[in-house]
């Protein structure tokens, strides 16, 4: 759905800051994401989802993301990937929960293969690193199988993981992506016209900054949110947990398709939750002070989180009268309507119906979501015609699920025209 805001607003965590994951070097086959995972045990307020669900942690005590733990017991632990065919792997990384209590990194750990009648340790390991706050890389000598389990001898504490990665390289010789612009043959045609109509229906194309690549640049590599809970509905504080990690999940598709590609700068773009905005300060249920809370704040017939600390108001990327100052500004807002169909979005954020949205918390893709996002990245609906060949794809609502190759490419065409504007 369109909704204009200067030029294309309906067009619908920091890189190399200390503590923020970085996955590893080059990698782009982490085939992890495809398995499904299991566990020796989980507390039952963890998730054994959580292992292989594709967010970088933040830190070894992650309180924000799912997590997979086994307090209070302790011993050999274990989590396993396993797929519905075979997988060829020479390589895996994993990122330790440690909350410096009762959850501890494993005295020690190591991998195991499926050999179809057995467990065996995989083989040409040269070491088992086991430290905090980082991915911890093994390469190891090529096995075809169709499980990977992480055995955990605990320590000082029970243990957990936040994330496991699975490749079908060894780490660190991974071919990286195409570094400049050559996209597929068949999609030279397509990708023009969509540029030239992009070019001749918007005025202030290049002239508009306030694009999502406009916000991350400034930030430095980041993106900040504030919910406006347009509801009457409660929120409990795990749900507001995992409706931030859903958010960050699908951006991250998004940044995904831009890793490695043309002189794109930025590994991962993390994405943080700084506030919320309701009509009714009760119907948040929690006392934390994790996120800034805005009540009775009505714009737009809604609640509006603050306007002193929000980009969409301040594009000089300045917050003077923001209380907190700076690091609790929100570049974009994760609009939550109750009742409502569909979806807009642009360079104030994404708007889409609440109840929608709680109910695919789990889910891969929230499709609504994802092409709403891309209009906030500047790319275009598709209501009134379809590039030459093209059939589904995100951005021509209805027509898929998912970021499709053509989408992908629609985005960093997008890339390649703004790019001079930070000096690539």
């Amino acid at each position: 759905m369109r909704k204009v805001a200067v030029v294309i607003a309906a067009l619908a965590v920091v890189l190399g800051t200390a503590g923020v994951a970085q996955a590893a070097p080059g990698q782009s086959d982490n085939l992890a994401r495809s398995a499904t995972a299991t566990a020796s045990y989980t507390s039952s307020w963890e998730s054994v989802a959580a292992v292989n669900d594709g967010i970088d942690p933040s830190t070894s005590n992650d309180t924000v993301n799912r997590r997979w733990g086994t307090w209070p017991n302790t011993g050999e632990q274990w989590a396993l990937l396993t797929w519905s065919s075979a997988q060829t792997l020479k390589s895996a990384d994993v990122y330790f929960f440690d909350d410096n209590g009762g959850v501890r990194v494993p005295a020690s750990w190591r991998l195991q293969y499926w050999t179809g009648s057995a467990y065996a340790d995989v083989s040409g390991v040269s070491s088992y690193p086991v430290a905090v706050n980082q991915y911890n890389a093994v390469n190891f000598n090529q096995v075809s199988t169709t499980r990977l389990r992480v055995v955990l001898q605990s320590g000082a504490g029970s243990v957990g993981l936040l994330e496991v990665r699975a490749y079908a390289s060894a780490i660190g010789t991974t071919t990286p992506p195409p570094s400049g612009w050559n996209p597929p043959s068949n999609l030279v045609q397509p990708l023009s016209e969509v540029w030239t109509h992009q070019e001749q229906t918007y005025n202030n194309l290049y002239g508009f900054r306030n694009y999502a690549w406009d916000q991350i640049f400034a930030t430095g590599g980041s993106i900040n949110y504030c919910v406006r809970w347009d509801s009457s509905a409660s929120v409990t504080a795990a749900q507001r947990d995992k409706i931030q990690a859903t958010l960050q999940r699908q951006f991250k598709k998004w940044v995904d398709v831009m890793v490695g590609h043309n002189g794109w700068p930025y590994a991962t773009v993390p994405v943080k939750v700084v506030g919320w905005a309701v009509r009714d300060r009760a119907q948040l249920q929690w006392t934390d002070t994790s996120v800034d809370i805005y009540v009775n704040n009505i714009r737009e017939n809604a609640p509006q989180c603050g306007e002193p600390c929000g980009r969409f108001f301040n594009q000089s990327g300045n917050y003077p009268n923001c209380p907190g100052g700076a690091s609790h500004h929100y570049d974009m807002s994760l609009w939550l309507t109750s009742g409502f169909g569909g979806g807009a979005g642009g360079d104030w954020g994404q708007r889409i119906g609440s109840e929608y949205y709680v109910s695919n918390l789990d889910a891969d893709n929230v499709h609504i979501l994802l092409h709403e996002m891309g209009h906030s990245f500047g790319l275009d609906d598709f209501y009134d015609w379809t590039p030459t060949g093209q059939c589904c794809f995100i951005m021509k609502a209805g027509s898929a699920t998912q970021i499709t190759e053509f989408d992908k490419w629609m985005l960093r065409d997008w890339w390649r025209h703004l790019k001079n504007r930070w000096g690539y």
